[in-house]
């Protein structure tokens, strides 16, 4: 299985934000759509960087006036993506290894869809779900 699976249940829509926005702007979208991180884009959906709570904590612990200043300051501009045929276990090791929640998906340089640990938690756990309800089926009809 693949991202691709993933993308197809949850859908490809991601909000995103420009270098230039203000942290601030960005904390109140992350609080109002109930989310953790934001693509960083250019306007032709190219993947500048990312934005993650963790990154506005970290800007405000070390100086609150740093909601006033621009995204680009506080991003992590150095973005691990993956692709729609990534595997879902690769996805998972690069999540891990990297400690990352969130990874864009890109497409011939172009953001496609965000995939978040939660999006693969829930989708491994219906997969072995699945696979129970298959192993009791052959059994109960063995």
């Amino acid at each position: 299985m693949s991202v691709e699976r993933i993308l197809a249940t949850k859908g490809r829509d991601v909000l995103t934000v420009s270098p230039e926005s203000s942290l601030h702007d960005a904390a109140r979208l992350l609080a109002e759509k109930r989310i953790g991180a934001l693509v960083v884009t250019s306007p032709d959906r190219q993947v500048r960087g990312i934005l993650s709570e963790r990154d506005i904590v970290r800007a405000v612990a070390a100086d609150p006036a740093s909601l006033n200043r621009q995204v680009s300051d506080f991003m992590t501009a150095h973005v691990i993506t993956c692709g729609p045929h990534t595997s879902i276990p690769e996805l998972m090791d690069e999540m891990t290894i990297g400690r990352f929640r969130h990874l864009p998906v890109v497409v011939d340089g172009r953001l496609a869809g965000l995939v978040s640990i939660g999006d693969v938690v829930k989708y491994r756990v219906a997969e072995i779900e699945a696979e129970s309800r298959a192993l009791r089926n052959y059994i109960a009809t063995a």
